[in-house]
């Protein structure tokens, strides 16, 4: 039995992959689709992280050379950002035992390619009293880098609490 060279066999899955124009646009936008799920899975575990003091978690969320601004100081690299979330961040504070959740319809994603956007708040309440203690604001620069959708650049700031 003769063999297929393998220039003609990748040839013949290219063209069969090829499809229509409509096959192109639905796997287009099933793409687009899963790449905003998994960056929408930055949040859901940046509040799991925050709410079960799992720095280990919170850093699998950061890009290597990610910077962090909070306030008027930018932290830069995986080590400084750990160093905050462990010595400044008031949800990783040991006397602090805060639930972290945002509200749905606050959070924003945009895909465009390998790169995006993620914005959500987090709204921090005390487990015991069931008070709200903080509301912050994170906007952040995501990317696709070794197939992992990370943040690249995350500025904190204070939440505006309106729908």
């Amino acid at each position: 039995m003769r063999r297929m060279p393998m220039i003609g066999l990748a040839l013949a899955l290219s063209l069969a992959a090829c499809g229509s124009g409509h096959e192109t646009a639905s796997q287009t936008a099933l793409q687009k689709r899963s790449d905003t799920l998994a960056i929408e899975q930055i949040e859901v575990n940046w509040h799991k992280a925050s709410s079960t003091k799992d720095i280990d978690l919170m850093m699998s969320l950061w890009a290597e050379d990610a910077t962090f601004t909070a306030g008027t100081t930018t932290y830069t690299g995986k080590a400084q950002i750990r160093d905050f979330f462990l010595t400044k961040a008031a949800p990783f504070k040991p006397e602090n035992h805060w639930v972290s959740d945002t509200p749905e319809y606050k959070l924003r994603v945009t895909v465009d390619g390998d790169t995006g956007t993620l914005y959500f708040q987090c709204h921090y309440v005390d487990v015991a009293t069931m008070e709200l203690k903080n509301v912050v604001a994170a906007d952040q620069d995501v990317a696709r880098i070794n197939g992992r959708w990370l943040i690249t650049k995350s500025v904190a700031s204070t939440a505006i609490l309106s729908p």
